[in-house]
């Protein structure tokens, strides 16, 4: 090839070349022009009249010749309106977040019956944060954000008095109802909550979701007692798990190893006990801490036991029904994408569930929650702080299935001896 035709192939590439870059350069230019003519989108101010919110909240459910009957704003907010007002003022104390503050050009901002009304209308309902704007006049971001102040309020406030575990004069009255049922040294019953997490990440979906659940969930273990009263919750672990595997990872038997949980003695069948017991199902093992039912039962003594197992089991079956029913948000998947979130949630609704349960028995309200006398109070002690070898002897005690096996035999024929007596 002569090198005059090299020199033209060279000369045509390069035209075209050039011509390519100054089409992209004056595409770019009337992209440019197009985007600085067009319009910037910005925040849409809306005019939310929250005076006028307040003021309406305040005569409908505060005032003194209010419009809705004591009975509507217990079916509304789940709890008395005594209740809810000790709450707000605590949260008023506890930080600023929860006053009415003026903002930068001198317009009150929102009241604390308004925050603690959003918080508590979103957990009672478990709504979308959007459907309280038209009465409450929150916006959404708003909204979630009073919901979680007021969880982390709650916890910070209550936790230590009203998710607690039993003190002495608590087992006292375990113990006392739990001998009235035929299952003496029972301290209330124990199973596993799953909660769906309908916005899991899509990296954790896999950890969260088991075979036989086909979506992501969270775990609740919690112990109920005759009156609903949730004595232990543990939240957080992964729905992949089973009640075993969360058994594992619960602080359940964490104060006893350390010595700090109250000693419980019993008498059963003439045989004495010193370790006090949950109702389970029979996922759980065959532990002294833990009586099950006897599967297959076939002589009469084993079905009388059995069945009256399973029927006061059913107290934290009941709790957990107790739970959802008064706070919808956990019946229904969860909407954060955070963890932390829905944990804040779930405990602060355990505390409102017993600080509800607390004021309702206080108020008669129900014949539920009544109390029962004991006569158990010198069998129960606070022992010292164990050394290392005690703290091995007694975790060996809770999971020696020949202890279980006594108990279990013991409780059998105490069960049969109360229904025949």
């Amino acid at each position: 090839m002569s090198s005059s035709s090299t020199n033209s192939s060279e000369g045509a590439e390069g035209g075209m070349c050039n011509a390519l870059q100054a089409a992209m350069e004056e595409a770019m230019l009337n992209l440019n022009e197009e985007s600085s003519s067009r319009p910037k989108r910005r925040r849409r101010y809306i005019n939310r009249d929250r005076e006028s919110a307040h003021d309406r909240l305040h005569q409908d459910y505060f005032a003194d010749d209010c419009v809705y009957p004591p009975n509507y704003f217990r079916r509304r907010y789940r709890m008395r309106r005594q209740l809810f007002l000790s709450i707000m003022l605590r949260l008023g104390e506890y930080s600023p977040y929860f006053t009415q503050r003026e903002d930068a050009l001198g317009r009150l901002g929102l009241s604390p019956l308004q925050k603690c009304t959003a918080a508590l209308r979103l957990l009672a309902y478990g709504s979308a944060a959007d459907s309280i704007d038209e009465y409450l006049k929150l916006a959404r971001s708003t909204a979630l954000e009073c919901l979680e102040k007021f969880c982390e309020g709650i916890i910070h406030c209550y936790e230590e008095e009203f998710c607690r575990r039993p003190n002495v004069a608590d087992i006292q009255r375990l113990l006392a109802k739990a001998e009235e049922r035929g299952f003496p040294g029972m301290l209330g019953s124990i199973d596993c909550m799953h909660w769906q997490w309908r916005n899991c990440p899509v990296a954790h979906a896999g950890q969260f979701t088991r075979g036989d659940i086909k979506h992501p969930t969270i775990i609740l273990e919690a112990v109920a007692s005759y009156d609903r009263w949730i004595w232990h919750a543990f939240f957080g672990v992964a729905g992949s798990n089973n009640d075993i595997n969360v058994l594992n990872q619960s602080p359940l038997f964490k104060d006893v190893l350390q010595g700090q949980a109250p000693i419980v003695n019993f008498m059963v069948n003439g045989h004495e006990h010193n370790m006090g017991y949950y109702l389970a199902d029979g996922i759980y093992p065959s532990w002294p801490v833990f009586i099950k039912g006897i599967p297959l039962p076939q002589s009469e003594k084993h079905q009388l036991f059995t069945n009256a197992q399973a029927a006061w089991r059913k107290d934290v079956e009941c709790a957990f029904g107790v739970l959802k029913s008064r706070f919808n948000i956990i019946a229904v998947p969860g909407r954060s994408y955070s963890q932390r979130t829905l944990g804040l949630i779930m405990r602060a609704c355990v505390i409102l569930h017993n600080m509800i349960i607390d004021d309702e028995r206080d108020a008669d309200l129900d014949e539920t929650y009544e109390t029962v006398d004991s006569t158990v109070g010198p069998s129960i002690y606070y022992n010292a702080t164990p050394s290392l070898a005690a703290r091995i002897q007694m975790d060996n005690e809770m999971t020696d299935t020949s202890i279980y096996t006594q108990l279990l035999n013991d409780l059998v024929e105490h069960v049969w001896g109360h229904n025949n007596h």
